[in-house]
C-alpha cells in the first residue's frame, strides 16, 4: 500500500540512524514536527523555531508555571525560561500572577498564540491525513491505538 500511495504525499527527508524502536519512533516525529513547523510558517508564524514549539505542546489556555512546563518538557528551567521570554517578546505567550500563590507567575498563550496553536492543530489533523492515505484507515487506525495504548500503560490516568 505504501508504495502505491507514496506518490500521493510530498516524500519526507530521509532518516538517519537504524531501524531500532527508538529510531522508528523518533523519525516519524521529526518528519511531523518539520512538516509542522514550515506549514505554520508559511501560514504567517514563520517566527516560531522548532526550539520555542516545545513550550506550546506543554502551557494550559490558563496559565502555566516555568517549572511545570519544564517537567512536562523535560528541559532545565533555565532553557523553559529563554524560550518563554522569546515567545513572550514575539507576542505569542505573556506571564501573569498566579492566582494562588502572589509571588508566582504563570505563563499562558495570548491572542497571537492561542491562534498559531489553532494553526499548528489544523496542520496536524492534515498530516494525520497525508499518512492515513499512505497506510491506509485502517493501518493508521492500529497505529493510533497501538500508540495510545502504549501511552496509558507508560503514563496511567495522564
Amino acid at each position: 500500500m505504501i508504495a502505491l500511495t507514496a506518490s500521493l504525499v510530498k516524500m519526507p527527508r530521509r532518516p538517519l540512524g537504524s531501524r531500532n524502536l527508538g529510531t522508528l519512533l523518533r523519525d516519524p516525529w521529526l518528519e511531523l514536527n518539520a512538516r509542522l513547523t514550515d506549514a505554520v510558517a508559511r501560514r504567517g508564524f514563520a517566527d516560531i523555531r522548532p526550539a520555542l514549539s516545545v513550550v506550546f505542546q506543554h502551557v494550559r489556555d490558563e496559565g502555566s508555571r516555568i517549572t511545570e512546563i519544564a517537567d512536562r518538557a523535560q528541559l532545565t528551567k533555565q532553557t523553559v525560561v529563554y524560550l518563554v521570554n522569546d515567545l513572550e517578546r514575539l507576542g505569542y505567550l505573556e506571564r501573569i500572577p498566579d492566582p494562588s500563590d502572589g509571588r508566582a507567575k504563570l505563563v499562558r498563550p495570548t491572542d497571537r498564540g492561542h491562534a498559531a496553536v489553532a494553526e499548528a492543530r489544523r496542520v496536524a489533523e492534515e498530516i494525520e491525513r497525508d499518512w492515513t492515505e499512505l497506510l491506509g484507515p485502517s493501518a493508521m487506525a492500529e497505529l493510533r491505538e497501538l500508540l495510545e495504548q502504549l501511552h496509558d500503560v507508560l503514563w496511567p490516568n495522564r
